[in-house]
């Protein structure tokens, strides 16, 4: 299978037309149909799988998206890494609407969502410390860099439920944690993409203060729409660039995201390999043969 870089696009980013010779696939997923169909093509020179996360018509509302089943279709379609494109508020007068952040950190405030793809026969706990690939962001940076496009190098995302945008104490309560932006998408997509050992990296791009801005107001789905149209252009900006930076550097991962179930998984061998679940098989199988391999120590992150 040809090794892909996935795309994830947020709001805003419910197509890419400059994908080259782009197929559209339906993926079947254990964990339920993901937004839409795959598109995949060649962006920059490399092969590439996009996914609107929200569905090509933004009809998928945040805390329904089955995130299980986006990250589950790109893995399937041979996504080894993935860049996940997220509108957000900003909890920060220095990271204005139009400044893209790479996040480093998250606090989860989301609830009701699978978060994990192992949620029958198999105990696995990945380490998340360092939820994001630090190699696709230093990566990302350099791409900014090139492009002179306005960026925070780091960043704590809140990921909040939603639909609803946030009361003002809530905003001044985040601003006091000391996070950076806030919007409703990154979690669970950022744990499932580590259950599945690919490397993922958040670009949240402002496109308002949230509410908690005296000059600006308060945040409406009409704002978010405007500055995520003049947001596009630095978003392809930014993945001409960085895109064949990722190609260039393919797995395995130097920070270990493509072995993060080792060390992690508590089940026995024998009993995963008895009661075999399709829906897991191929997240598992590259853990389960480096057992049998007497492989499996966890490389340092």
């Amino acid at each position: 299978m040809t090794p892909r870089i996935g795309i994830i696009g947020g709001s805003g980013l419910t197509s890419l037309p400059e994908l080259g010779a782009s197929e559209r696939v339906v993926v079947e997923s254990g964990f339920g149909p993901p937004s839409g169909a795959v598109l995949l093509g060649r962006l920059s020179g490399v092969d590439v799988a996009f996914l609107p996360r929200h569905g090509v018509a933004h009809s998928v509302d945040p805390a329904r998206i089955n995130a299980r089943g986006n990250i589950d279709a790109l893995k399937r379609v041979g996504c080894t890494q993935v860049v996940s494109l997220s509108a957000v508020g900003s909890l920060r007068e220095d990271i204005p609407p139009g400044c893209f952040v790479l996040v480093d950190q998250f606090i989860d405030r989301t609830h009701g969502r699978a978060s994990t793809f192992f949620d029958e026969g198999v105990a696995a706990h990945v380490a998340f410390g360092d939820p994001v690939c630090g190699r696709m962001r230093a990566q990302a940076e350099a791409a900014c860099r090139e492009q002179a496009i306005p960026h925070a190098s780091d960043g704590t995302y809140v990921v909040m439920n939603g639909p609803q945008f946030s009361t003002r104490a809530e905003s001044q309560l985040h601003r006091q944690w000391g996070a950076s932006v806030i919007g409703m998408t990154a979690l669970p997509e950022a744990k499932l993409a580590r259950e599945a050992e690919l490397c993922f990296l958040c670009v949240a791009m402002p496109t308002d203060y949230d509410c908690w801005h005296d000059v600006e107001g308060a945040v409406t789905a009409d704002r978010v729409s405007e500055v995520m149209r003049k947001n596009q252009r630095n978003v392809l900006a930014l993945l001409g660039a960085l895109l064949p930076k990722l190609a260039a550097q393919p797995p395995p991962c130097e920070r270990g995201c493509h072995h993060a179930l080792d060390g992690a998984v508590m089940t026995a061998v024998a009993f995963i390999e008895e009661h075999d679940d399709p829906r897991t098989r191929h997240l598992l199988a590259r853990w389960l043969r480096a057992q049998r391999e007497g492989a499996g120590a966890r490389p340092s992150r």
